[in-house]
């Protein structure tokens, strides 16, 4: 079974997460930031994975620091239910259309971390939150999970519709990176040997 649990306790937040990668996308996620939370709720629900989240922070300082350690969290707890990565497919990608708004997400499990963020717009604010704190959640993310992972925007006007769509695209990259493949269970996707 692909669990786990990891929690993060820091002097600005207190974060807990606890995942089944091979769920069907069931959540109970509460955070201090409500459109986080439902952003969560999509990650969870579009890449099939159960996921409990508890997070509080000191958001009447800013949102950065929950968001960050968020993504953080989500990275490792991904990382840890993985284990050896053993049978998985290793790379996913997804091109998703939200109305105006299309967004590539591609992800390769590689133990290496490598981030991309392009073509996304900066100095804007969205709920109160900088825009650019996405991309930090992202980064962080990435970081944790050591993964590579690239999230582009082709084109889009609304804001929400940017940052949704990049949250179900890299849940439906990851959904397919994690799958295992039956040729090859029980092997290693590397030539490496270890990943």
């Amino acid at each position: 079974m692909r669990k786990a649990e990891v929690k993060r306790k820091t002097g600005e937040t207190d974060v807990w997460i606890k995942l089944n990668i091979d769920g069907t996308g069931s959540y109970a996620i509460s955070t201090d930031v409500p459109f986080l939370t439902h952003m969560l709720e999509l990650f969870a629900k579009h890449g099939g994975f159960d996921l409990e989240i508890r997070a509080s922070g000191d958001v009447e300082v800013d949102h950065h620091h929950l968001i960050e350690d968020v993504g953080i969290v989500l990275g490792e707890v991904f990382n840890v239910a993985l284990g050896d990565k053993r049978g998985i497919k290793r790379y996913g990608s997804f091109i998703l259309p939200m109305d105006e708004t299309l967004v590539v997400a591609a992800v390769d499990l590689s133990g290496r971390p490598y981030f991309v963020y392009n073509n996304f717009p900066e100095m804007k604010t969205l709920n109160g939150i900088e825009f650019d704190l996405w991309r930090e959640f992202w980064k962080s993310f990435s970081a944790s999970l050591k993964c590579n992972l690239h999230i582009n925007l082709f084109y889009g006007l609304n804001l929400h519709h940017m940052v949704e769509a990049s949250f179900k695209a890299v849940a439906r990259s990851l959904r397919e990176a994690v799958s295992i493949d039956s040729r090859f269970s029980g092997t290693i996707p590397s030539t490496k040997g270890v990943i």
